[in-house]
């Protein structure tokens, strides 16, 4: 059994609507699929009648932008009820305060040189959660940048000048939110170094305490050293190892089941739902 745990359409920054992901899931023999869209959960309806024609696994699912001890990070949660009134709150939360966040990213640039503009960003958005992707995707329509990846090593790096913080909840107060919500908790990429700060082993420790189900430690953005330390830390704390693409179709490398996640861990995932 094939399963990516961690994927986004164009709901927020992948380039593909949800319902060409499942297409594409199907294609590349996955057997189940998480949408995980940022801080959002308008692609899950179209997701859910796609695979149901296609015959795929749908897992519901999110991704909240968190915060801890100043270093943001990302909290995937699974299975949980997207009409709790406190995860609701907490996502238009997010959601809105990434417009003003992603205008001020472009202002900076356009003063800097860069012939960016809030509504070539807006367009890219479509009605999808604007974020750091499409700005970086108008980066490269104006040529500044040769593709996605080169705009956040070069411009829109978090210790950049260009870079702009937005609303993130307290990461363990999320975790606990997502568990009153029915949810399940996944720490996404925690060892992603190349994308900013992450936190200490301490820290995962305290989201441990507050909830957290498991690690996502097969991802694209850790190399081998990096797995072989969280996969340890994990087992010291308890938790479970998943793994995923974080595919976001063209506008990244990764590839759809590139990594995945074992059916027993998805079992036990499964088995924490609404409890």
């Amino acid at each position: 059994m094939r399963i990516d745990l961690h994927v986004h359409s164009r709901a927020s920054d992948g380039t593909l609507s949800p319902a060409d992901l499942v297409r594409a899931a199907r294609a590349a023999d996955l057997d189940l699929l998480a949408l995980t869209d940022h801080d959002t959960v308008a692609g899950l309806a179209e997701a859910g009648e796609e695979a149901a024609r296609a015959g795929l696994r749908l897992l519901p699912g999110v991704e909240i932008s968190c915060a801890m001890d100043g270093v943001s990070l990302h909290l995937l949660a699974y299975g949980a009820d997207p009409s709790d009134p406190e995860l609701a709150t907490e996502l238009a939360r997010c959601r809105d305060d990434r417009v003003p966040r992603a205008q001020e990213m472009v202002r900076r640039l356009a003063a800097a040189g860069h012939p960016v503009t809030w509504s070539m960003v807006a367009d890219l958005a479509g009605e999808g959660t604007v974020g750091r992707p499409h700005v970086a995707d108008a980066l490269v329509r104006v040529g500044a940048v040769p593709d996605r990846e080169a705009a956040f090593a070069q411009l829109l790096r978090p210790e950049g000048s260009f870079y702009v913080r937005h609303h993130a909840a307290p990461a363990a107060d999320a975790v606990r939110m997502v568990r009153r919500a029915g949810g399940v908790p996944v720490f996404a990429h925690p060892g992603a170094a190349r994308r900013g700060p992450t936190v200490d082993d301490e820290a995962v420790a305290r989201l441990a305490e507050a909830g957290l189900f498991a690690l996502e430690v097969d991802h694209p953005d850790h190399d081998r050293p990096t797995r072989a330390h969280l996969r340890g830390l994990a087992a010291e704390l308890g938790l479970q190892v998943t793994g995923a693409s974080d595919f976001h179709g063209s506008g990244r490398a990764q590839r759809l089941g590139s990594e995945t996640t074992h059916p027993d861990v998805l079992e036990a995932l499964l088995a924490e739902v609404g409890r």
